[in-house]
């Protein structure tokens, strides 16, 4: 795991939006949206359209990335516990 994915698991024990993960972490869109396609295509992350409505199947981070939720999985959390 990335130190970037580790930092973006870190912030994402609660659902958090994008605009969260951009003023807390503050970096580029293209880092913030390519570490979370790389969690969520190893299944540590969750995307989801509001905070109750998650999103199953293929995601356009570059398109939608920037308007979605984002939430560790039970997978995720248990990785970065044990890093």
């Amino acid at each position: 795991m990335s130190e970037t994915e580790f930092e973006l698991l870190d912030e994402l024990y609660f659902v958090q939006h994008y605009s969260y993960l951009k003023g807390t972490l503050n970096w580029g869109d293209e880092k913030i949206l390519d570490g979370l396609k790389s969690l969520h295509d190893q299944g540590l992350v969750k995307c989801l359209r509001s905070p109750d409505e998650e999103i199953f199947g293929e995601v356009n981070f570059m398109e939608e990335g920037d308007s979605l939720f984002y939430l560790a999985t039970k997978k995720g959390l248990m990785v970065h516990n044990t890093i």
